[in-house]
């Protein structure tokens, strides 16, 4: 088991990111931690003694990654969905099945989920846990939150309620009191479904008298559109702080709402591109000079990894970029989203999201959430040309050295500290299990299986029978 280090800590000789103002890259510079913030950033620090040295020779040190919106309790069906559209997810989740967790599944879920983001570098994550049917299901999602070391913020959601309804019970309020206020951050998450009548407004109410930030899918094709921004935005509930996710099926009227309110958009762009809310915005959300920050959505289909959604991004943005460059006749030169930015969105984005200025950069006096990306086993560690360039497109989760939060060596020489992962395992296992029951085996197999379309085979007037007859007969 790989042992936890007390007292200050020091990174020595990495490539330093320091995603600060100015963007500085320093080689070989130093990294000092004392207690749970950044003391000193430099070439050959002088340290104090019993300092714990870590060699991040050869390796990138990145601020923690921060990723704005994670549904962590679906992680224990890790893959399941894979071949899902957003309807499908909308069915088995909403309509059939979200119904038959237990807070046991929960605890799980967001257990298994928060050690994955850890292990992959992510220091801040949101958990989008709109599977809070019950408050034991939120105390189970809170304690598997406060059982992991890293920094998390409960986005407290029910699916299987109207948000009006459950932000307003004596039972919301008792938890309310008794688990927020403390290191784990607190949100309101639901939908605006753009209803004239506004039945989401009780809840925006909640919000504003508790004074937590709300998060909302908005933006979602077929779910989710216009119509609820207009709403929001005419009834005075689109503030800074809120953050909407996805913000794909948007209007310019909606854009701009959202530029002028001051808030920003969580873009998920591995399920943009699979599951249909809509293309991934970026181009648009820089075009109208919105915030970005960057998320993974859920390990039911997707990644559990900010690389990912790094790559995911630059590729999406100028697959765009060119296809409609081409359409015009046009080539593009000169790509307009450069590996830099998605980097930044993936660190100090997501912390101006979340109002963290404490975090997203390395600076002295901020907190250390810091991240060393380093395998000197691998051929594709070196070398390292580009830093942005290689964190967006050569890192992955298995370059994951070393990993600090609030100071804390959580992740060190590959492996979690302090991490039963068999315990984890058994409690993931039992809530399979227990979903495999509820469903009866057709309908779990069915799940996963969804069916395919029919597809028609065009004419094709270059299809030669000679030719292929010649071929067949090996002529």
């Amino acid at each position: 088991m790989t042992q936890s280090t007390d007292g200050p800590v020091v990174l020595r000789g990495g490539t330093v990111l320091t995603l600060d103002d100015a963007r500085r890259v320093l080689p070989g510079a130093d990294v000092l931690v004392e207690g749970d913030r950044i003391t000193a950033i430099g070439p050959a620090l002088d340290v104090p003694p019993g300092t714990t040295e870590i060699d991040a020779t050869g390796g990138l040190v990145l601020p923690g990654m921060i990723d704005t919106h994670r549904h962590l309790w679906q992680t224990a069906m890790r893959g399941y969905g894979a071949d899902w559209t957003l309807t499908q997810y909308f069915v088995w989740y909403y309509l059939e099945w979200g119904k038959v967790f237990r807070p046991e599944d929960i605890y799980a879920g967001n257990l298994l989920g928060a050690l994955e983001a850890l292990e992959a570098g992510v220091t801040t994550t949101v958990d989008w846990s709109h599977g809070l049917q019950t408050t034991q299901h939120a105390d189970a999602a809170a304690d598997a939150l406060e059982a992991v070391p890293g920094r998390f913020v409960l986005a407290y959601g029910n699916i299987q309620d109207a948000p009006a309804h459950w932000t307003g019970t004596p039972e919301f309020r008792d938890f309310v009191a008794r688990r927020t206020g403390g290191d784990l951050g607190f949100q309101l998450a639901f939908d605006v479904t753009g209803d004239p009548a506004f039945p989401e407004k009780p809840a925006f109410e909640v919000a504003r008298e508790l004074g937590v930030p709300v998060t909302t899918h908005a933006g979602v094709w077929g779910a989710t559109g216009d119509d609820g921004i207009r709403l929001m935005h005419d009834h005075g509930f689109m503030t800074p702080e809120t953050v909407y996710v996805h913000g794909a099926s948007l209007s310019a009227d909606s854009y701009h709402r959202i530029a002028a309110t001051g808030g920003s958009v969580s873009v998920s762009t591995e399920s943009e591109q699979s599951a249909g809310q809509g293309y991934p915005p970026t181009w648009a959300l820089r075009k109208y000079g919105i915030p970005v920050s960057l998320s993974m959505d859920t390990s039911v289909w997707w990644s559990g990894d900010l690389f990912s959604a790094m790559r995911a991004t630059l590729g999406a943005d100028r697959s765009r970029e060119h296809l409609e460059a081409h359409a015009k006749g046009d080539t593009v030169t000169h790509a307009a989203l450069r590996a830099d930015q998605v980097v930044e969105w993936a660190t100090r984005g997501g912390a101006a999201a979340l109002g963290r200025s404490d975090l997203g950069s390395l600076e002295a006096g901020k907190k250390a959430d810091i991240v060393l990306l380093k395998n000197d086993d691998s051929p594709a560690s070196f070398p390292v040309l580009n830093p942005y360039g290689h964190v967006a497109f050569q890192a992955q989760r298995g370059d994951v050295h070393t990993v600090l939060v609030g100071g804390r060596v959580v992740k060190r020489d590959g492996k979690l500290v302090g991490v039963d992962l068999a315990a984890v395992r058994r409690r993931v296992e039992d809530t399979v299990e227990h979903l495999r029951a509820q469903l009866g085996e057709e309908a779990w197999r069915q799940g996963m299986n969804p069916d395919v379309p029919e597809t028609k085979v065009l004419d094709n007037p270059y299809t030669y029978t000679d030719y292929q007859s010649d071929r067949t007969h090996g002529g």
